[in-house]
């Protein structure tokens, strides 16, 4: 690349869920991401909803947009 160097991230979209709370649900998916993508920098909560049966909440879920560097092949 000319003209300096830089740094190129990528986002994706992952739903954690936890029947506890909605942080919990976040960090789940956080920490599970992790285990797979490399030098995550942001977890933007995007959106918060939850499962519900028999006028009770069952489940937590958390939509979190993660960033990462992005490292080419080649």
């Amino acid at each position: 690349m000319a003209g300096g160097s830089g740094s190129v991230y990528d986002v994706i979209e992952v739903i954690g869920s936890s029947t506890e709370s909605w942080e919990k649900a976040a960090k789940a998916a956080v920490e599970t991401a992790s285990k797979t993508l490399r030098d995550l920098r942001i977890a933007e909560v995007v959106e918060m909803d939850c499962q519900i049966e028999d006028g009770k909440v069952r489940a937590y879920r958390t939509k979190v947009k993660l960033s990462f560097k992005y490292e080419s092949k080649g």
